[in-house]
């Protein structure tokens, strides 16, 4: 089952972009080598990947769903110069093997750690990252979760078409597993740093449904012949929360990077 089917357009036009903090959090922490080599895991449209094409020149983008490729292959190709390489692969992330001697230096997980066999994966990772390579899994708050008085009432309007319960694509959402942090520490990646990054984002009515159907729990095709009717109700719903018809959101990521603990620490 593919959660996010028939929702790449409206993710690569509705989702929030990575804060040029993060890049230069994640350019900070990973190693420095020539070429730099990148992998994203869950590409989506490549969001990650575009906000670090200043520290990296060779990339590689890996998503399970082929209409994200899609959209990232539009999405990156223009924004490339000659310095950069670009590879996309369509692939489960567990599954996911570089070409021979291909390490990456840095790993990202943005949005997509919890859709993952965590410990599969990063066994996976052990196998072919560079030795002080870094792996960062990183996501902010999503509607479902946020406790922000408009976004409540959004998800309000999703459960009363779609049912209390968090859809995942035409199936229900699994609860999470163990903390991210201690999945890291029990894996080869044991030397975990989390940081916090707040943003404040600015949104119009259209962009939260343009959101929202980007999302696996209120993808387009669940609603079925009720899309207008849903949007008329997102409508009704958030206009009170508008100020000159700007809605504004504080949010936060949470960013872990890990990497193998060195001789040292490993004494």
């Amino acid at each position: 089952m593919n959660v996010f089917a028939g929702t790449s357009a409206y993710y690569r036009r509705f989702r929030p972009g990575i804060p040029v903090a993060i890049a230069v959090l994640l350019d900070q922490a990973a190693p420095t080598d020539s070429p730099r080599r990148l992998l994203d895991i869950g590409t989506g449209p490549g969001l990650v990947v575009h906000a670090l094409l200043p520290y990296f020149d060779d990339l590689f983008a890996v998503d399970a769903e082929p209409g994200m490729l899609t959209e990232a292959e539009a999405m990156l190709r223009p924004a490339l110069d000659s310095a950069h390489r670009l590879q996309l692969r369509h692939a489960l992330a567990e599954d996911f093997l570089p070409p021979e001697g291909w390490q990456p230096h840095l790993v990202t997980c943005g949005r997509v750690f919890h859709w993952l066999n965590q410990p599969r994966f990063l066994d996976r990772l052990s196998e072919y990252m560079a030795p002080e390579g870094v792996v960062a899994v990183f996501s902010d708050r999503s509607l479902w979760t946020a406790d922000n008085p408009w976004q409540q009432a959004a998800r309000e309007v999703v459960q009363d078409f779609l049912g209390e319960q968090r859809r995942a694509g035409d199936g229900a959402f699994s609860a999470s597993g163990p903390p991210y942090e201690d999945v890291l520490r029990a894996s080869a990646f044991s030397h975990v740093t989390s940081t916090v990054v707040a943003v404040r984002r600015q949104w119009k009515i259209s962009q939260v449904v343009g959101y929202l159907y980007s999302t696996s729990f209120a993808a387009p095709h669940l609603f079925g012949d009720r899309r207008d009717d849903f949007e008329l109700a997102v409508t009704d719903a958030l206009t009170s929360f508008t100020d000159r018809g700007v809605l504004t959101e504080d949010n936060v990521f949470t960013v872990l990077t890990a990497r193998r603990p060195s001789e040292h620490e490993g004494r």
